[in-house]
């Protein structure tokens, strides 16, 4: 493996792997839901959560920098079962992702040339991510560093844009202010049930931030890199979240129809195109076609990159097939990413062998990320925990994640409520379809986990016997 990456590269990732479609497109269903206050509060506690996530993945990851990231921690801090189990499903649910991203860029490049059929498109993507995660973790850092930097500097130019629209400077109307925060329910609509269902678009909107523990593995100097990631990206999504919630809440009343778009079809309904017309910038939402193409693109790209290192990593934990630890010349684990794009690329098929049978493997990835987040703290948990029963001083770690035990605690209770409350309508219905449906990447991680467990007949590693040396440099 090559420590190609630079702390640009690291910092730029980190924050950009977090601003996907998701919120570009999605973010105003959060303000329909819950009205402007609720969309705040809750997309505030989330940032907090996944700050929390982050500093703990840092502590970690400055420790012991490895590609495995918080997989390798889990199998290492916990239960080989347990790492086991959380590498598998990462790689599944980026595995799946890249498919996603690759055909939502087919329908995306329909907007300019409605005539093709969007499969081209997608193949077109297929073959660039390849390329790019073939020729050196280096091109997939710079790649990834530009792309990204599209999306923040779209963000940044949506803020001032909405501000200036707020304070009747564009748009050709008198100052707007804060009249959509008290216009009928809002600022809280539906009380705590709408906030609810908000936090877990939040955390969709959110996922992503992880990338920069695997990123540490191939990083030049991950022991003041990740840390100088991690804190500066937090302030920024903090920032752009609740920033461009404000604005989209100040300029659009929680009642607009616009605000509950979901698809990247719907590019015209995009929050972000109908501020930036209401500014009476033209072309805006090709402007923002284009953005949305560049965050697909960003998160395939991301996709294949840790999917490929997830794939690496099972193999050298003894997870899966030797041939996928194989490294080459360049660096890179070019079996392992074959092997990630074979498997997508028949995700992609399925899609025109049985429209059905593809919508049950996207959706058997729903709750992946939740669950490598409740991995990444209890990993952290387990290794503060052993790092000081076996008599190490905390003043030695290089860096030192915020708030122990309080952080992981509070995250991964957070994290088991999104879980258990994705469908809690198909509960109340009984509609065991729909719940089979919602849920089905738990029951995957289950028996994932008990089958390691029973075949290796492991066991929950002591904290004195916790090896803490295993994968340092």
């Amino acid at each position: 493996m090559r420590r190609s990456l630079k702390t640009r590269h690291l910092s730029m990732i980190a924050l950009g792997g977090s601003i996907g479609t998701g919120f570009l497109i999605a973010s105003g269903s959060a303000i329909a839901t819950a009205g402007p206050g609720g969309a705040l509060v809750v997309y505030a506690l989330m940032g907090i959560m996944v700050y929390f996530l982050m500093t703990s993945l840092g502590e970690m990851a400055t420790f012991s920098p490895t590609t495995g990231s918080f997989v390798t921690y889990s199998a290492d801090y916990v239960d080989p079962a347990f790492g086991f189990a959380m590498g598998w499903n990462y790689w599944f649910n980026w595995t799946i992702t890249i498919t996603v991203d690759a055909v939502s860029c087919g329908v995306v490049m329909n907007f300019w040339f409605p005539h093709l059929p969007s499969w081209i498109f997608s193949s077109v993507v297929f073959v660039l991510i390849t390329l790019i995660n073939w020729l050196s973790v280096k091109s997939y850092g710079e790649t990834e560093y530009w792309l990204s930097f599209i999306k923040v500097v779209t963000i940044g130019f949506f803020l001032v844009v909405g501000f200036l629209v707020i304070f009747g400077i564009m748009g050709g109307h008198s100052a707007i202010g804060l009249k959509n925060f008290t216009y009928k329910q809002a600022p809280f609509v539906g009380g705590f049930p709408s906030m609810f269902a908000v936090f877990l678009v939040a955390g969709m909107s959110f996922q992503g931030t992880e990338l920069v523990g695997i990123t540490a593995g191939e990083s030049a100097d991950p022991r003041h890199a990740v840390p100088k990631a991690i804190h500066s990206t937090f302030w920024r999504i903090l920032l752009f979240y609740l920033l461009s919630i404000f604005v989209m809440a100040c300029i659009l009343p929680y009642t607009d129809k616009n605000l509950l778009s979901s698809s990247v079809k719907d590019v015209s309904m995009s929050p972000l195109t109908i501020v930036f017309e209401r500014a009476g910038l033209a072309a805006a939402a090709s402007v923002m076609n284009a953005v949305i193409f560049t965050a697909l693109l960003s998160a395939a790209n991301s996709g294949l990159y840790a999917s490929t290192r997830m794939l690496y990593t099972q193999a050298k934990e003894g997870f899966a097939w030797k041939i996928f630890g194989y490294v080459n010349k360049r660096g890179i684990p070019i079996y392992a990413m074959v092997g990630t794009m074979v498997i997508s690329l028949a995700v992609f098929a399925t899609q025109f062998l049985g429209k059905e049978a593809y919508n049950y493997l996207i959706n058997a990835s729903g709750l992946s990320g939740f669950i490598a987040w409740l991995g990444i703290a209890v990993a952290h948990y387990r290794f503060r925990r052993a790092y000081v029963k076996q008599g190490r001083k905390l003043s030695d770690l290089n860096y030192k994640a915020t708030l122990f035990p309080f952080g992981p605690i509070f995250a991964f209770i957070l994290c088991l409520i999104a879980v258990g409350g994705q469908n809690l309508g198909a509960f109340a219905k009984l509609d065991w379809e729909n719940i089979l449906i919602t849920y089905m990447s738990v029951p995957l991680f289950v028996i994932l986990y008990i089958y390691y467990k029973v075949k290796y007949k492991t066991k929950l590693i002591p904290l004195a016997e916790v090896d803490l040396e295993a994968h340092r440099d």
